[in-house]
């Protein structure tokens, strides 16, 4: 741990902070605003769509101005979108609420790079461990999200969680002014118009990158599925809000806590176990979750889904670190999280059909289908015998 990884850190709890808070509130806002029912969780779906969307963009823009630069666009665009969700709320506006999150896919798209930038902070020994610090640094937003959710949801009178994304357009400034402070060693070939290195088309059909994307993006799809219908579906068991919040506290420390031993465990057993672990911990959250539906049945899944999510989502990216030469990252780390925003989107958008529709029962049953086949993919990258495994 290095002083400017400690700034990245601090950087990504903030950014967490800001996912976990959307997570939490824009479902129910979107449930309370949208003209029916399955459109709940549109909000939710623009925020992922609009990081799937910026993603060629966020990579473009990473080449011709560095890492720092493009981070602080984002941040600016954090600012500029937790204002219009803000009005949103108060003037009642469910479209405008959709196009504002919509916008704020941009923040999503660089944020997600924090793990990746981590790894050209220390030196190449280290790189599972600086990505496993970076997520790590979500521990600060299981808390402070579902607080800030709670504890804002009624600051402005009239406008149930207008007061939240006010105190988001203050996260968003700290963090602006955080980054301002953070040094990046060049990228490869910043600054020059045409790409370096390989085509795209080469790079993503490496059975290496395809395993990679699969685990960050199925790993963050059944996540993003069950996580975002979390809030609607216990309110439709009659749980109040604070219990949901709790919920989710325990979730997203599921999903980062575990991010303080993640990188030496890849170290000492390899990327694969490590995935496959995080894989059988997804199943048996929806095994728990369709057990019943009591607090601690929403509480046990979710949990045991943030720690899956975790070794799936750590393994993948440091699995996709074996996939690029050093000329290529920035195209290539937006494929990967172009996959892992598509599937997002995907997720999110079904989430809200799912649980309004079927309930919380077809939701678990509909994780099941893209959870066979990440085992199946798994299983095929251990007959290609290609992986150099991490230790």
């Amino acid at each position: 741990m290095n002083r400017r990884l400690a700034l990245l850190v601090f950087c990504q709890g903030l950014f967490m902070t800001n996912n976990v808070t959307f997570i939490a509130i824009n479902g129910l806002v979107g449930f309370a605003l949208a003209p029916v029912a399955w459109m709940a969780t549109l909000p939710v779906t623009g925020y992922v769509a609009g990081g799937a969307l910026a993603t060629g963009l966020v990579g473009r823009h990473q080449r011709r101005y560095g890492r720092q630069k493009t981070f602080m666009i984002g941040l600016a665009v954090a600012i500029l979108s937790a204002g219009a969700c803000a009005w949103a709320a108060i003037s009642q506006n469910f479209w405008l609420l959709n196009i504002a999150t919509l916008a704020a896919g941009y923040y999503n798209a660089n944020g997600a790079l924090y793990r990746f930038a981590a790894v050209e902070l220390v030196e190449e020994a280290h790189k599972e461990k600086a990505i496993s610090w970076v997520l790590a640094g979500g521990v600060m937003g299981a808390f402070a999200g579902p607080n800030l959710a709670s504890g804002a949801r009624d600051a402005l009178a009239d406008a149930p969680f207008a007061g939240a994304y006010v105190a988001l357009m203050g996260v968003g400034l700290l963090g602006l002014l955080v980054m301002s402070r953070l040094r990046f060693p060049a990228l490869p070939g910043q600054g020059l118009a045409t790409p370096q290195g390989r085509s795209l088309g080469e790079i993503v059909r490496q059975p290496l990158f395809i395993i990679a994307a699969a685990g960050c993006a199925i790993g963050f799809g059944i996540m993003n599925l069950l996580m975002a219908a979390t809030p609607i579906a216990m309110s439709q068991c009659a749980h109040p809000f604070k219990e949901a919040a709790f919920v989710l506290e325990w979730h997203v420390l599921g999903m980062f806590v575990p991010s303080f031993f993640t990188g030496k465990l890849i170290k000492r057993y390899g990327v694969l176990p490590i995935m496959s672990a995080g894989l059988a911990l997804n199943v048996f959250c929806v095994a728990f979750a369709l057990s019943g539906e009591d607090v601690m049945h929403f509480f046990v899944a979710l949990l045991a889904l943030g720690v899956g999510w975790n070794f799936l989502y750590i393994g993948g990216s440091t699995l996709a670190t074996q996939a690029w030469r050093p000329e290529e990252k920035t195209r290539a780390q937006a494929a990967l999280d172009f996959c892992v925003y598509a599937t997002m989107t995907l997720t999110s958008f079904s989430s809200g059909a799912l649980v309004t529709t079927g309930g919380w029962t077809s939701m678990n049953l509909g994780a099941l289908l893209p959870l066979a086949l990440m085992g199946a993919a798994l299983l095929w990258l251990r007959q290609v015998q290609r992986v150099p495994q991490a230790g």
